[in-house]
């Protein structure tokens, strides 16, 4: 599959890839930027995935309301309309199992640490990297 000096970095990713299709994992992205919307659109199509996007928490809410569901939502932390903090919190409240990322542009301790306590898995900054998605592509293949 992979060429003679072929990187151990891109053997990882075409493995996380070859989970993510094997089990067909769902993701949705939440955030109000279009530029992060693409990026993370594209970044996660690499892998094979083919997400689900929108523009803010109180759509990733009502997705799921509608009875929609997600291996993996990746919420951005400052949105209008509904927060990604506001928005996890909900998730949660209605029994959302899903991995639940934060990614964002906050750096502080203290932003981060408020936005993990209503409920996410992880928190990472923007943008998501190859090898970020390949670790929570791991830890979703962990959990099947």
């Amino acid at each position: 599959m992979f060429g003679k000096g072929a990187s151990s970095s891109m053997m990882a990713d075409g493995l996380a890839a070859d989970m993510a299709l094997k089990n067909n994992f769902t993701v949705l992205v939440v955030d109000d930027d279009p530029i992060i919307r693409k990026v993370h659109d594209m970044q996660l199509k690499k892998f094979g995935l083919k997400p689900q996007v929108v523009e803010n928490g109180k759509k990733a809410v009502d997705l799921c309301l509608a009875g929609d569901t997600f291996n993996l939502i990746l919420m951005d932390k400052e949105m209008p309309v509904m927060d990604g903090v506001e928005a996890t919190k909900e998730l949660r409240a209605m029994g959302v199992n899903s991995l639940i990322v934060g990614v964002t542009s906050r750096d502080l301790p203290h932003e981060k640490q408020v936005f993990m306590e209503a409920g996410l898995d992880f928190c990472f900054g923007k943008p998501l990297t190859p090898e970020k998605i390949t670790f929570l592509l791991k830890k979703l293949n962990e959990n099947n």
